[in-house]
């Protein structure tokens, strides 16, 4: 997979930039890996991050420019720390050293070549945790394709219901279609459910929707793109963590948080659409978006 960072077709903008001549594509990244940082990460969902945390290493930038991004700080941006390859292998076997369930990579989608071959060396190396691709949900099935047999848990967001919300929040037309084939091709890979030892995940598919304020229609949507082309089966994260951020301050419906009955109304028609594992939230006003700028980006306390 090397070679397509030579014509950059990693995501479906295929934008086909050159990143191996520091030619830089939508994502802004060069050709190497850029990360901003990696921890045991205990605010994912229980299955990921068990008792000692899910292993999490934060990549730069995205494919998408979501407006009320909780990750901004670093989705929005291809700053961070240059890393080989080699380094992240070791970065990885730190983190199963702490006793992480789990490699998860988030907004892995423009670096993943780079990853697979971090991901290769550490396995190598005695690397045997689970390894969960963390997305967006804005994939090519074709680059899906590509991870069999390399990734354990998919862990993607269905993030909108139509092309209409994704263009306006998130600048893509095409969303839609590209989220349900690749979430095919994820069930087909490991399955449409979640696999668990004691608890703990080691394989299988957790499609995640963070429910917006003031739409959720949108939500609805989402779930009936879900029920329609995967099973009753899937594991399925219904987050109610949405909290505003800067950039979103003003806008009519984003500049709030998620009300219960917003909410509920989500829950239940996941209910009555027959899913059986749901992950659900509490709704409160507690602030629940990180700060990539403090040395814990998850201390919310």
């Amino acid at each position: 997979m090397l070679d397509l960072l030579k014509h950059c077709v990693l995501c479906p903008r295929r934008c086909g930039a050159d990143r191996t001549a520091s030619e830089a594509g939508f994502c802004g990244l060069p050709g190497h890996l850029v990360v901003d940082c990696a921890l045991a990460h205990f605010g994912e969902e229980p299955p990921l991050s068990g008792r000692y945390g899910s292993g999490t290493i934060f990549f730069s930038s995205c494919n998408l420019r979501c407006v009320f991004c909780q990750n901004y700080q670093i989705s929005h941006s291809a700053a961070g720390k240059i890393m080989t390859p080699a380094g992240l292998a070791r970065m990885m076997l730190a983190l199963q050293d702490e006793r992480c369930h789990n490699i998860n990579v988030v907004t892995p989608t423009p670096q993943i070549p780079l990853i697979l071959e971090g991901l290769r060396l550490a396995r190598k190396q005695g690397l045997v945790i689970p390894f969960v691709y963390n997305c967006g949900g804005y994939e090519d099935p074709d680059i899906i394709r590509c991870l069999a047999g390399a990734v354990d848990i998919y862990l993607p967001d269905l993030k909108y219901g139509s092309d209409e919300t994704a263009h306006l929040l998130s600048g893509v037309g095409d969303y839609v279609a590209f989220a349900v084939a690749a979430l095919k091709e994820m069930a087909r890979q490991v399955g449409d459910g979640l696999h668990l030892d004691d608890g703990t995940a080691t394989g299988g598919l957790l499609i995640r929707h963070l429910v917006l304020p003031g739409l959720v229609e949108n939500s609805i949507a989402a779930l009936n793109l879900i029920r329609s082309h995967l099973s009753q089966n899937v594991a399925l994260s219904i987050m109610s963590q949405y909290t505003p951020v800067p950039a979103v301050k003003h806008h009519p419906l984003l500049r709030r948080r998620v009300a219960r009955q917003e909410y509920q109304a989500v829950v239940d028609h996941a209910l009555a659409l027959g899913f059986k594992n749901l992950y659900i939230q509490e709704v409160s006003d507690r602030h629940f978006s990180p700060d990539f700028g403090h040395e814990k980006p998850f201390c919310w306390d």
